[in-house]
């Protein structure tokens, strides 16, 4: 069995280890389960092309490490390619290994991966490019795009840099005009934020919980009804804390795709926690069944 995995030396769980340390510990652990495995760490701007050039290797499992930016990437690479991906969760968070029921350890993951289940689910876009878990505009990435800026420029670690970041964001209070297009109706709406996840994501008072399907070929659309600077501002707040509630701030409708306009001529867009410069009118499509994945029993 030929077995690549492309690792993120700079995801959360190994940026302080050397990469040669790092990449022998997951080496060792796909030995000890008798497997023999080409382990590449790479900078996280290279995955992609590395995920491309693995995939004209035709291996039997490609694996991704790293954080679910790292994982989205690879997916997308492997869209529809019937090769099945394994998955080392070696970020910050996680959420798509968790939503998954992968351990959050590298020896509980490998085994997951040696034990060789594979299961299919959907993945979502946006004007062509896939994600694995949710995507959003509005308030969301700018406070990603400050974050990393205030770690390059003054080195400043992940979670003092998003308070930071999160502050200023608050101080500023964007707000923009959209048109969500919905079926054959659309809804004018002005609001800090629009959330689109890749299936159906649980809300409750006090967290946007997890997915418990991956499977269902809907996304989740989530937006503010509320008016009012006052109500915005609330909203805003509660939304970066996870305090939202569904029912009184904000709704929720499932469907297979929606389009979003807006004046502006670009639109900062997250996508699985990473920040891309996308030209509206945005098309979200649910991408049913495209990704083949090792998960457990």
């Amino acid at each position: 069995m030929k077995v690549i995995a492309l690792i993120n030396a700079k995801a959360g769980s190994l940026a302080s280890t050397p990469n040669l340390d790092q990449t022998e510990h997951i080496r060792e652990a796909f030995s000890a389960e008798r497997m023999t495995v080409d382990v590449r760490a790479l900078d996280g701007r290279d995955i992609v092309p590395a995920a491309k050039q693995a995939l004209t290797e035709k291996p039997d499992t490609l694996v991704a490490g790293g954080g679910d930016g790292t994982i989205s990437g690879v997916a997308g690479v492997l869209a529809h390619s019937n090769i099945p991906l394994g998955i080392l969760p070696l970020g910050t968070l996680n959420h798509f290994a968790k939503d998954l029921g992968i351990p959050i350890n590298i020896e509980g993951a490998v085994k997951i991966i040696a034990a060789g289940h594979a299961k299919t689910i959907d993945l979502a876009r946006v004007n062509g490019r896939y994600f694995i878990n949710n995507s959003s505009i509005g308030i969301y990435p700018q406070v990603v795009r400050q974050r990393e800026e205030l770690r390059m420029r003054l080195g400043r670690g992940k979670w003092i840099a998003m308070v930071i970041a999160s502050l200023n964001a608050l101080r500023r209070f964007p707000i923009f005009n959209v048109r969500i297009g919905i079926g054959e109706k659309s809804v004018l709406r002005q609001t800090p934020f629009v959330f689109v996840g890749n299936n159906r994501y649980e809300m409750s008072l006090m967290s946007v919980r997890s997915r418990q399907r991956l499977d269902e070929g809907i996304l989740s659309l989530y937006f503010t009804h509320r008016t009012g600077r006052f109500g915005m501002l609330r909203l805003a707040l509660r939304a970066l804390f996870g305090r939202l509630e569904q029912a009184k701030d904000f709704e929720s409708i499932y469907l297979p795709d929606l389009w979003i306009e807006t004046p502006k001529r670009r639109l900062h867009v997250a996508l699985d926690g990473e920040v891309e410069n996308i030209s509206p009118p945005l098309h979200y499509q649910s991408v049913p069944g495209a990704l083949a994945v090792i998960v457990p029993r």
